[in-house]
């Protein structure tokens, strides 16, 4: 049996939410929770695996682990409807306020103590309320596993994986032995819509498990909003102003002062070079 493992996440609706401007932060509390975008694109990509080898008769289970309050227990039942296998959900006020660093290695300890012999790990590339990228390189060094980031599509041969990914204006093939984690683009794997026959299914058995510090061995005194390295020192929302210049003129002396004064601005728009130099010579 080939088995994967794949890493959701239960973000809030950021659109919803109003900004607290006492305290420079989201009232999350007035929002509903939904699965991450990129983690909705990780769960394609395995369900995809699943079907293609389903197809070889080639058996495949998919777990899905999230870590975060009882309500993150929602998203497990949406991935069970898509077509996961069982869920995990990581809960404890003892793991809350958790940074990167210690987010994957409290998955990690999961992984390592429950599902050792795991052969695919899979990750969005970023969540849509941090958008930091570290949790899956970070999942990786935790478990001594190769990783690579960024995947748009995912081949399966003989104990390794073919990978393909866009990175700085090249296109990459690349492969790498199993087990190893992979983080998705998050341009690839356009989700599918959940079937209501994937809801009945969802609810038919109760496989969703919940873990706690103490099941995962931590110390009684693990704390992880004060264990967690990493400090946010302020959180602000940025004000846009907009102000408007009138050029007046002759044509060709306006265009000048135009290229002039925002030449670099519209090539950096466009994206090439309008040599602005040249204008002079416009007529």
């Amino acid at each position: 049996m080939f088995k994967i493992i794949v890493c959701i996440k239960q973000v809030p609706m950021v659109s919803e939410l109003p900004w607290d401007s006492k305290t420079g932060t989201l009232k999350r509390e007035l929002a509903q929770g939904m699965m991450d975008p990129a983690s909705r694109r990780a769960l394609e990509a395995a369900l995809r695996i699943k079907e293609d080898r389903a197809g070889e008769d080639q058996e495949t289970h998919i777990t899905v682990i999230s870590m975060g309050p009882e309500m993150a227990r929602e998203i497990l039942y949406e991935a069970k409807a898509l077509g996961a296998d069982n869920g995990v959900l990581l809960s404890d006020r003892k793991m809350a306020g958790a940074d990167t660093f210690l987010t994957s290695f409290i998955l990690a300890e999961y992984i390592k103590k429950e599902s050792p012999d795991f052969d695919l790990l899979l990750c969005g590339s970023q969540t849509s309320d941090s958008e930091t990228a570290q949790v899956g390189p970070q999942l990786a060094g935790e478990l001594l596993i190769p990783a690579m980031g960024y995947v748009q599509s995912i081949e399966l041969d003989d104990g390794m994986v073919r990978v393909q990914r866009h990175v700085d204006d090249f296109m990459e093939l690349l492969e790498m032995d199993l087990p190893g984690l992979l983080t998705i683009d998050q341009g690839a794997y356009s989700p599918r819509y959940v079937a209501l026959e994937g809801i009945e299914r969802a609810f038919h058995t109760d496989d969703i498990r919940t873990v706690n510090a103490g099941d995962l061995g931590l110390d009684r005194d693990f704390n992880a909003l004060k264990d967690s390295p990493t400090r946010i020192i302020d959180v602000y929302s940025p004000a846009t102003r907009k102000e408007n210049q009138v050029l007046k003129g002759a044509v060709k002396k306006v265009v000048g002062q135009l290229f002039d004064e925002y030449g670099k601005i519209i090539s950096g728009a466009m994206g090439k070079d309008l040599k602005t130099h040249d204008h002079e010579g416009a007529k």
